[in-house]
């Protein structure tokens, strides 16, 4: 963004800035602009997509190399957050595949599992979703229907999931459901799913919704699905809720990184825009309005970017504690929501058109005050630590 020079201390390395620039040259080559219109076109990224990440060694970079990926960290994973918002790769779910799915089976999978899936999603072979959210339940976990049950060596799945990223396309689920409906929060498990090898599961309506048009997102359905009893992650049935919270932090930051990417894009363009455009006599940029409502973005900006990356330096200290996590994924969010109104505002009629990327953006940015847990619910997690 123009004239932010701080720096976080994370961002200091030679290594991290050669992988920064493959990766903007990377989707420079694969995502022009014409690309990224048709998979909004289409409602989905094409499957080929999910091949050249893996050539390129995009896919599963935080996961250790003996398993296929490319040894990174969280680091790896905000420069391709941030590569993809400033160049506008719209719906490509390669950061759920890579930072929220894969941290389950590098956490909790058994040698035997990792050594299964983990090379296979490096590859994009194997695409992944999580099914968390049912028609019923939205944020409440603990009320997850979806019910696994035990039938000798292996488990049937029975229900109903809803707003489920890459929906259409993913192959390797991790579905939530309760082993003991009995047990409440303590019935929950965590069961992996490969669609291409099973009957019983089936996709649902690929979801219309009010932006990200190119993301699958979607129904899934499983009737009396059968799957190995070896496919569950963690030592012993109950665990899922407890591992979900444990990775929802690193989700939450997720969905901060990429706020704050949007919002630097987001001014990035205006200023552009109204350095450009002219009104009564002069440029839009000259009006003391436009001057005010920047310096009053550009300043919330900065303190997101700066809140943002301290945080990503605790998470790789392994000190990022859930209410942080949640305030970062709130604040940041609802300020995304606010500074992209005002940027298109600033656009004026231009800023309503599909043709105009801070339209889409708008669109865009209002799920993530829902998504990854709604801002009410962070506001509840964080109010318990008063």
């Amino acid at each position: 963004m123009p004239g932010v020079t701080i720096a976080s201390k994370w961002r200091d390395d030679e290594e991290l800035n050669l992988f920064a620039d493959s990766v903007k040259t990377f989707f420079a080559r694969e995502v022009p602009p014409e690309r990224s219109a048709k998979w909004r076109e289409d409602g989905v990224v094409e499957r080929e997509m999910w091949t050249k990440a893996g050539e390129a060694g995009l896919l599963c970079v935080s996961a250790p190399a003996e398993y296929g990926g490319a040894g990174g960290d969280f680091r790896h994973e905000c420069i391709i957050m941030d590569a993809m918002a400033k160049q506008g790769v719209d719906g490509f779910g390669l950061s759920l595949h890579n930072s929220i799915v894969t941290p389950y089976i590098v956490h909790y999978g058994s040698e035997e599992q990792k050594r299964r899936w983990l090379p296979r999603m490096a590859t994009g072979e194997l695409v992944t979703a999580i099914a968390m959210t049912e028609p019923g339940t939205g944020s409440d976990l603990q009320a997850v229907k979806t019910t696994a049950k035990k039938d000798g060596n292996h488990y049937v799945i029975n229900g109903q999931k809803t707003f489920i990223t890459n929906g259409q396309t993913a192959n390797l689920i991790v579905v939530v459901a309760k082993t003991d409906p009995s047990q409440g929060a303590r019935g929950i498990s965590l069961i992996v799913v490969e669609t291409d090898e099973i009957d019983g599961f089936r996709r649902g309506r690929n979801l219309d919704k009010v932006g990200q048009e190119a993301q699958d997102t979607s129904e899934l359905f499983f009737d009396d699905v059968r799957v190995p009893t070896s496919n569950l992650l963690g030592l012993e049935e109950g665990q899922g809720f407890f591992q979900l919270m444990g990775q929802l932090p690193q989700e939450r930051l997720q969905i901060a990184v990429q706020g704050v990417a949007m919002i630097e894009k987001a001014l990035e363009l205006t200023i552009d825009y109204v350095k450009q455009r002219g009104a009564f006599g002069k440029k839009i940029i000259d009006f003391q309005n436009t001057q005010f409502k920047l310096a009053e973005c550009k300043t919330e900006a900065t303190v997101a970017r700066v809140f943002v990356d301290r945080c990503i330096e605790l998470l790789l200290e392994g000190k990022l504690d859930p209410a942080t996590a949640s305030m970062a994924k709130y604040w940041v969010s609802d300020i995304q929501c606010k500074i992209v109104d005002e940027c298109l505002q600033l656009h004026g009629g231009y800023g309503f058109m599909n043709e105009y990327e801070i339209g889409r953006m708008y669109r865009d940015a209002r799920v993530q005050r829902i998504y990854g847990g709604a801002n009410e619910i962070m506001k509840v997690l964080i109010a318990r630590t008063l």
